[in-house]
């Protein structure tokens, strides 16, 4: 075995409050998005995303380079894994995305869900960085996008998704 490296003094403590109005919150394909702990706070081994996803909404199908994990905090969600059924996940239930497989979430029910997710190594956050808008706190809605806005952000993503080692699908 390899002897632990000495610690890193420049490296501190992170302690992340989701109601933070100064955390980096996001609203990213009608959900929001907080960034609790960042790529930079972890030096790109982790990041962890506290996400609130109303009614209706969540991402399109996608995969990605990096191992993602959710976990659900409130609410449900219903995940859609390769062409397996879809699984529905309540409230203190996780689930593990393995890298490159394709995959979305949506929330289905009439009440909003919030989920943790932890993507291993760091970069999602930027993604969403890349096109999301940013809003107040953790429970802001998404502002009001007119079609056209909408289809930008999504080419936005859609283009900058292979720099993340990400591809959205059809």
């Amino acid at each position: 075995m390899t002897p632990l490296p000495d610690d890193d003094p420049r490296r501190g403590l992170t302690v992340a409050r989701p109601d933070d109005p100064d955390l980096l919150h996001l609203a990213v394909v009608g959900d929001t998005y907080t960034v609790l702990v960042s790529g930079e706070q972890t030096a790109g081994r982790y990041a962890l995303i506290d996400m609130l996803v109303p009614p209706g909404a969540g991402p399109p199908p996608h995969r990605h380079y990096f191992e993602e994990s959710f976990r659900v905090l409130e609410g449900s969600v219903e995940v859609t894994f390769r062409d397996d059924p879809p699984v529905r996940l309540h409230a203190g239930e996780t689930v593990n995305i393995p890298a490159n497989a394709p995959h979305a979430f949506r929330n289905g029910a009439d009440v909003p869900a919030r989920l943790l997710c932890t993507v291993v190594p760091a970069g999602l956050e930027a993604f969403f960085a890349e096109f999301g808008d940013r809003v107040d706190s953790r429970t802001a809605p998404a502002p009001a996008l007119s079609d056209e806005d909408k289809q930008a952000r999504l080419r936005r993503a859609a283009e900058r998704a292979p720099d993340y080692g990400m591809e959205l699908l059809p």
